[in-house]
């Protein structure tokens, strides 16, 4: 849907900003932002990302790394897209494994079994190619990113989800660090499970074929707007397999082969 001639993009950017902002300060989601903004205006969606990044910032969050969201071909399709996204992670959106999670924190929260690369080097020269990409990698640790939506009803679009961030939440790593030598993204078989239930299974193949073409597509795209990957940030791949839902309190653990466990325990305060 086009943006609505009584707004230019970028009043209609900042309107849908400024939706996304308040449901996140209330606790209340909102309305999808798509008549603001379009259902897959691009550069729309990234600028309302753009807006809600820089308000982040200048209330003292700390950028730490990003999260790479629609990686799953079934996704696409469901969203009627061809490309997956990003979005930003701040500091205050990581958990240790030993902190509980409040569920006051989250609208409407599900989990997903991912990857987490954390970079040795910059990247942004070069080509930028799997080569490169997985020169810079310093480690690996198995992860759980929580992710949430400001959206009511999760009714989104691929605007609606980039404009929120990429619908994230917050994120837990996973103790026990590996480097590419000692393990290959694309074997690793993945399960979830909720209170000793398995909600999920999957395999670093289901994350755009390879975890890695995840992480390259993300350096060259992150650097095409001007916010390259560096040394130091953490990049959650996407998903290994299905999300599940988390409606109280409750236990997730996830087993990837090669890199161990992890766990975030949810509380309600």
């Amino acid at each position: 849907m086009p943006i609505p001639p009584s707004l230019d993009r970028r009043s209609a950017a900042i309107a849908a900003a400024d939706l996304l902002g308040a449901a996140a300060r209330s606790g209340t989601p909102c309305a999808p932002v798509r008549d603001l903004i379009g259902a897959d205006d691009v550069a729309a969606a990234y600028a309302v990302q753009e807006l809600l990044t820089a308000e982040r910032i200048a209330a003292g969050a700390e950028v730490v790394g990003r999260k790479i969201g629609l990686t799953s071909p079934a996704v696409q399709q469901q969203l009627g897209v061809d490309q997956p996204d990003f979005g930003v992670l701040f500091d205050d959106m990581r958990y240790r494994q030993d902190t509980p999670v409040p569920l006051s924190r989250l609208l409407q929260p599900k989990v997903e079994a991912e990857i987490a690369f954390v970079l040795a080097y910059d990247l942004v020269d070069g080509p930028l190619d799997d080569e490169q990409v997985r020169s810079a990698v310093g480690y690996a640790v198995a992860a759980l990113e929580i992710v949430d939506s400001r959206i009511a009803g999760w009714d989104i679009t691929f605007g609606d989800t980039v404009a929120d961030n990429a619908s994230s939440g917050l994120f837990v790593l996973g103790a026990e660090r590996r480097t590419l030598d000692a393990f290959d993204p694309v074997s690793v078989q993945m399960q979830m499970a909720i209170d000793g239930v398995h909600v999920s299974t999957g395999t670093g193949a289901a994350c755009l074929g390879d975890p890695l073409h995840a992480l390259a597509w993300l350096a060259r795209t992150t650097r095409e707007f001007g916010r390259p990957l560096r040394a130091g940030q953490i990049v959650l791949s996407g998903a290994l397999g299905p999300m599940a839902a988390i409606a109280g309190p409750a236990t997730v653990t996830a087993d990837i082969t090669g890199l161990g466990s992890v766990t975030a325990n949810f509380i309600q305060e």
